[in-house]
């Protein structure tokens, strides 16, 4: 392992648990990753150039510290990137980003490295390193395959220079998005415009105004903002200002046309990854990327979608028709458009439950939420989550450090939490990691990870206040958190989240949002900012009876995302350059309800697939969902806080890393196979009459 130089002031390689944040410069970055990588070639030569028979304790576990090393490096730099990003950081960002990919690509082209990894493998004593060891060098072997290490060397070369050049593009596309999606604002001087908007979010429209300097309110495309803009505001042509502004980041329309256009990007990363994925003898991008996912073909992967879109279009194409009726009847809009569907589903919303996200953010401030999670979880797992015992340097004053620790006392991890929206900060909410559980020869290096999310901050003498969907989005990234955290496996590339395929690592966190609409939950996380009184009994009722309220329209969303995804690196071909935008019309006129504007740019902003990590993956979330709501089943039979279901998927689902196979956890956990048809039931659709109308299902979201 490359032991850091204990008299450099870079705070990068000054080793310690947790990062120095408050010392980290952009002026660190590259000379810290270009030791390292320096460091760990000198290192790989060295020990390949032995000659000696390579076993795991000989060989294989310097080179998997190695790997940490640099992960830990580059990770606090990657986040930085992503939640205080500046000129010169990205600058930085952008030149390392290059030299790692040729590392990597490196490394995994490089014959004798594998030829290392092949020997272990056939070592007579392989069976004997136990599964995580041989689940690591399983997947590398499989890792060396999809880099081409077989391959010969101009075509090696031509694979290292696609992986450098979509490194590059992946991170332009992300940063045109944030730069698109910060560089637009409307100030408004006149209060009228504003009616129907909470108070809430017109406070932070002040504060955003006052923060340039200005006076009157100022609007963002930050969703503390859009979102209740387009629910609530009776000002349509605002709404419609702001949709347009919203579905056109990084395109060639709308307000800022051209200026930070994403759409040749998007050809280019889709050309280059069918050419990387041809240059290794698969069909498509789709198929090398299920190499790595529990799927097993794109045709299983698509049946599996369409057989969902064939269940939800009917029910969706129903809430539709019954939404522009309700606004022809009572408000007498005779044509909804796309600006006008959340505003008019938030108004039918309303007067069917008696309820609004607006009124239900008064019972979940921050404080209270984060208490009351935390106490769900220790009910479920038996784990305390505790703030940090000392203070430690951040990125943001609003971020703060957690630890979490089991029933025996032990420390199993940390994580850092940055709940709220503001400037340099990327959009959405996500869990990265920091560091992975790793046991090195002296020393166990626990798992950190950062939980990261866009909620309206504080304003003025109130906390910050979260809407119930807000809710649901923490429970679910915090599903994330426990998931590497609570590992047990000692092999940083099979510990927490890694190594588990990627359409099964959104399981754990889409089981954790379904605490968000049980009562005896709801009572631990509710209280009243101002009174501290739970969230009423007869409002929990109407929340859970609008759970599924336009399901049927939130799911063909979903598969239209999928789908275009899918299809997409499916049927993209390296010479022949596939239409992006006559494909993304396709797939709408087959699952879509609502069709948008002929300037809408959807797949511009569409960070998941283009730089995320999710292409050819996206039917990942609804692919895990189904196991999720399987497995949720037996809390739902057992008890909501049954100490065996909760110990039994602390045990088998976040303890286990990626050293097993999903589906053979499933099967431990639930004693069969998932049953394919819980996401239905889940969405509260008729599982038995795929072509069922909502008319004989009863009233849509009453089921």
């Amino acid at each position: 392992m490359n032991r850091p130089n204990p008299a450099s002031s870079n705070p990068l390689l000054l080793g310690g648990e947790l990062p120095d944040f408050a010392a980290i410069r952009p002026e660190h970055v590259q000379p810290a990753v270009q030791e390292i990588l320096t460091g760990n070639r000198a290192r790989m030569a060295a020990l390949l150039a032995d000659g000696s028979d390579c076993a795991w304790d000989g060989c294989l576990r310097q080179i998997e510290e190695m790997k940490e090393r640099l992960e830990r490096v580059w990770s606090p730099v990657r986040h930085l990137h992503a939640t205080a990003d500046n000129a010169t950081l990205r600058k930085a960002y952008d030149a390392c980003l290059v030299d790692l990919s040729a590392y990597w690509v490196e490394m995994k082209q490089n014959r004798a490295l594998y030829d290392a990894y092949s020997n272990v493998a056939r070592r007579e004593d392989f069976q004997a390193l136990g599964p995580a060891r041989r689940k690591l060098v399983e997947d590398a072997l499989r890792d060396f395959r999809l880099a081409g290490v077989a391959l010969a060397p101009n075509r090696k070369k031509r694979f290292r220079a696609l992986a450098e050049r979509l490194t590059r593009l992946q991170s332009r596309f992300e940063e045109n998005l944030m730069d698109a999606g910060q560089g637009w604002s409307l100030r408004v001087d006149d209060e009228t415009r504003l009616s129907g908007l909470p108070e809430s979010v017109r406070a932070l429209a002040r504060q955003n105004a006052r923060g340039k300097g200005e006076d009157g309110w100022t609007l963002t495309l930050d969703q503390p903002c859009y979102r209740p803009a387009m629910e609530y505001c009776e000002d349509r042509s605002l709404r419609e200002e702001m949709y347009e502004a919203y579905v056109t980041r990084a395109s060639d329309r709308g307000p800022n046309a051209g200026r930070w256009d994403n759409g040749g990007i998007m050809n280019e990363i889709v050309v280059l990854r069918t050419e990387t994925a041809r240059l290794l003898d698969f069909p498509s991008y789709a198929h090398y990327s299920l190499e790595r996912k529990m799927a097993r073909s794109p045709d299983e992967v698509l049946r599996f979608l369409h057989s969902l879109a064939k269940h939800a279009r009917p029910v969706a194409q129903w809430e539709l028709e019954e939404l522009r009726a309700y606004a022809r009847k009572r408000h007498g809009v005779t044509r909804l458009e796309p600006w006008d569907v959340p505003y008019y589903s938030t108004r039918l919303f309303e007067e069917r439950y008696s309820l609004s996200q607006e009124a239900l953010r008064a019972y979940f401030p921050v404080p209270s939420v984060l208490e009351g999670m935390f106490e769900i979880v220790r009910r479920l797992y038996g784990i305390e989550v505790r703030p940090h015992d000392r203070p430690v340097p951040v990125w943001h004053p609003d971020v703060c450090l957690y630890t979490v620790s089991d029933e025996r006392g032990e420390t199993r991890g940390h994580f850092y939490l940055d709940l709220y929206a503001r400037a340099h900060k990327r959009g959405g909410a996500w869990m990265d990691e920091c560091t992975s559980r790793h046991r090195f020869e002296d020393r166990l290096q626990r798992p950190i990870a950062y939980l990261t999310c866009n909620f309206t901050p504080p304003l003025e003498d109130c906390p910050s206040l979260l809407t119930h969907e807000e809710l649901v989005t923490l429970f679910h990234e915090f599903g994330h958190v426990l998931h590497h955290l609570l590992t047990l496996v000692d092999h940083a590339g099979v510990s927490g989240i890694n190594g588990v395929p990627w359409d099964a690592v959104e399981l754990p966190s889409q089981f954790q949002e379904n605490w968000c609409w049980e009562k005896e939950a709801l009572d631990l996380t509710s209280r009243h900012y101002r009174d501290a009184k739970p969230l009423p009994a007869e409002w929990i009722e109407r929340l859970r009876a609008a759970r599924n309220f336009q399901a049927g329209m939130q799911l063909v969303r979903q598969l239209e995302f999928a789908l275009f995804d899918f299809r997409l690196h499916h049927e993209s071909t390296p010479r022949g350059r596939l239409d992006i935008q006559c494909l993304l019309d396709e797939v709408r006129s087959q699952v879509a309800v609502v069709v948008p504007p002929c300037y809408n740019r959807f797949q511009n902003g569409f960070s998941h697939i283009f730089s995320g990590g999710y292409g050819a993956g996206y039917y990942g979330y609804l692919w895990a969902e189904v196991l999720a709501a399987d497995a949720y089943s037996r809390f739902q039979k057992e008890g909501l806080f049954s100490p065996q279901a909760g110990r039994d998927f602390l045990h088998v689902f976040l303890e286990q890393g990626g050293v097993r196979e999903p589906l053979d956890l499933f099967v431990e956990f639930r004693g069969r196979e998932p049953d394919s048809q819980a996401l239905l039931r889940r969405f509260g659709f008729d599982t038995d009459a795929a072509e069922a109308s909502a008319a004989t299902r009863g009233r849509v979201g009453s089921r």
